[in-house]
Formats: C-alpha cells, sequence, structure tokens
C-alpha cells in the first residue's frame, strides 16, 4: 500500500538530483517513472520525497537495504521499482557484536563531523569520523560545537587542524545564527549535508538553528564526564531555508569500522608518507630499525597517540572485515545448500 502527502511542488534539482543519476535512466523510464529520494527509514514503511509529493511505500521483501537520501524509481502506479546507484554512502559495522553492515546515509555532498569543545573532545574520535568520511568520498567539515563554553576555542581548533593542514575546521556555538552560519558555504541549493558525531555533541542543536525551528528535541549532557545523551532517534531528511538538504542522524556511542583501508590511507597520509622512508617494507613501525615514522616522533614532526590511533584502528579494521566476510562467506553456503535441497525437492515432484 502506497500513501501520497501532498505537498509544495519542489524540482528534482533541488532534492539533489544529479548528472550521475540522469545518465542511470534509461528514455522510457525518463518519460513513465517518477524519481524519488528517500526522507526516512522505518522498519515496515519508507518515506520518499518526490516533485509532486510525498509518498509513504510499505516495505516488501523485494526491496533491498535503504538509506536516507537514497535515490529510487517510483512507477505510475506509485510502487518502488528500483534503487538507483548511489555516487556516495555511509555505513559501519552494526553496533554491538552483531556482524553484519549498518547503512548510515547516501548521495551525500558534505559531511559535518561534530565534536564538543568540552571534557569529550577526542582528537582520535575525530580521526575515526574522518576514515569513515574519507572511504565515502564525501567532504568532510569538522564542526567544533559548544565554542562559548570554553575559554580559548582557537587553540583547540589549532589541535585538530595539526590532523591535516587542508582540513576545513570551524569553532562554533550552535546557539548562535550568526556563528552557525559560518557552515553556509557548503548549504546551497541542491547540496546534500549531513551531521554526524557522538551523542551530546550538539548536533541536534545545530540542526535546529539550521533549519530555524524545533525539528529536532534536545537535550542536556551529564555534568560529571560530558557524556550526551540521545535526542535525535532515527534518520531523517530536511530541507533548509537556504537550499540544501539535511541528513540528521541518531549519536553514535559506538563506530565500529570494516573494509575502510582507502579511508584510512587518505586520514593518516602522513604516516602513510613516513612509511615509504622506513628501511624495511614490512616496517610495523614500532622498534624496527630505520623507521622513519618512529624517527618523526622522536622528532616531534608526528604525535605519539596518532600513530597509536593509526595501528588502532588498521587491528579493528582487520577484524571486523574478516567478520563480516566470513558471515557472507557463510550466508552463501547456506543459500547454495537450500537451493539444492529446493531443486531435488522438485526433481522428486516430476518424477511422482
Amino acid at each position: 500500500m502506497t500513501t501520497l502527502i501532498s505537498q509544495p511542488v519542489i524540482s528534482l534539482h533541488q532534492l539533489g538530483w544529479k548528472p550521475f543519476l540522469q545518465q542511470q535512466l534509461s528514455l522510457d523510464e525518463w518519460e513513465h517513472c517518477q524519481p524519488a529520494r528517500v526522507s526516512a527509514v522505518h522498519r515496515s514503511r519508507i518515506e520518499v520525497i518526490a516533485e509532486h509529493g510525498s509518498l509513504s511505500l510499505q516495505v516488501v521483501p523485494a526491496m533491498p537495504s535503504l538509506a536516507v537520501g537514497d535515490w529510487v524509481l517510483i512507477s505510475p502506479q506509485q510502487q518502488f521499482i528500483r534503487l538507483l546507484d548511489r555516487f556516495s554512502c555511509f555505513w559501519r559495522k552494526a553496533a554491538g557484536s552483531k556482524v553484519e553492515e549498518q547503512l548510515i546515509a547516501s548521495n551525500l555532498d558534505t559531511v559535518f563531523i561534530v565534536c564538543s569543545l568540552n571534557q569529550d573532545f577526542n582528537l582520535s574520535r575525530i580521526e575515526r569520523y574522518l576514515a569513515l568520511a574519507n572511504q565515502a568520498g564525501v567532504e568532510p567539515v569538522i564542526v567544533l560545537s559548544k565554542a562559548d563554553c570554553v575559554e580559548n576555542p582557537a587553540e583547540l581548533q589549532a589541535h585538530v587542524q595539526q590532523i591535516d593542514g587542508m582540513l576545513m575546521v570551524e569553532a562554533i556555538n550552535g546557539l548562535d545564527p550568526e556563528s552557525v552560519a559560518r557552515l553556509s558555504p557548503w548549504c546551497g541549493q541542491g547540496k546534500t549535508v549531513a551531521f554526524l558525531g557522538s551523542s551530546g555533541a550538539g548536533k541536534s542543536t545545530l540542526v535546529n538553528t539550521l533549519l530555524a525551528s524545533e525539528a529536532q528535541q534536545t537535550g542536556g549532557i551529564r555534568e560529571d564526564d560530558s557524556k550526551g545523551r540521545h535526542t535525535t532517534t532515527s534518520r531523517s531528511l530536511h530541507l533548509m531555508p537556504e537550499g540544501a538538504l539535511l541528513v540528521d542522524t541518531p549519536g553514535m556511542r559506538e563506530l565500529q569500522l570494516a573494509d575502510c583501508e582507502d579511508g584510512i590511507t587518505a586520514t593518516f597520509s602522513d604516516i602513510k608518507a613516513l612509511a615509504t622512508q622506513c628501511r624495511f617494507g614490512d616496517c610495523s613501525h614500532q622498534q624496527e630499525p630505520g623507521c622513519a615514522v618512529q624517527q618523526a616522533i622522536e622528532s616531534g614532526d608526528l604525535e605519539e597517540r596518532r600513530l597509536r590511533n593509526y595501528h588502532k584502528l588498521n587491528r579493528e579494521i582487520a577484524f571486523n572485515s574478516a567478520s563480516i566476510a566470513e558471515k557472507r562467506a557463510k550466508s552463501k553456503q547456506i543459500g547454495r545448500y537450500h537451493h539444492a535441497i529446493q531443486k531435488n525437492n522438485r526433481k522428486q515432484k516430476n518424477r511422482a
């Protein structure tokens, strides 16, 4: 069952439509089908936005896994046809002990990585989110929120800038529209942006200020450790006054990486460059003689914390990627087993 929800007419360009997506449609599909963008994903329904209104589609077994930001084709009968290829996609290993992938958002132009300038400020966590953004091929912007809560935000901003001299870093007060306006260059019409960050980092406050509304509930943090509480509980797509589309996501207490080798290479390009100067090609950058990475730490050109985080993320990626690959292999094996049983049952029926 499909439900049509009326809304003001909006163009495909305003929804973030690009030539990359246009090239995937046949002439017949362009003439008879309707492109729509996923604005919310629920357990039994998918909300999408099209040029002539919003639709609520019932989830059916034939549907692939969908993420907020996806583009889909809708038939003249307002039924799901297919998912269009994504030009960017954020996903992580599911939190906890689950061995599976979890989609976060897709088809983004820019991701704002939000980190609060309080006791929860953590450079290693920023690098973790950067690896995810670089793997997805999306421009990252570091947003240091709650700049009004510290005496010298410029000092902490300089620490973040040391991760990468070309990295865009903005320290802002999420409650001040003039301060938040510094994010406007990335929020032009037809652009899609998202906020990623830990719980309590101030994402919902930023969303409300950018949307000039109370789109998301906001909450405080625990005073004893500055840890945040979840205030956004689901991913959703919002149209901003400046014309951009904003994907709000729940805070993540756990962000496990998998299949993120390219993202790690881009995030730790300084370590990768130094590694080419090591005496041994298989140098682990621990205690080997002639290690250029260790020499950079001793000279103060490289922070030891950064190398520790580099090793930690690589170990995590190797473990999680192997676990997911093993599950995929088992699923394929079970699928072949079931297919063989069904095939044998059909043969038995034909003989009977």
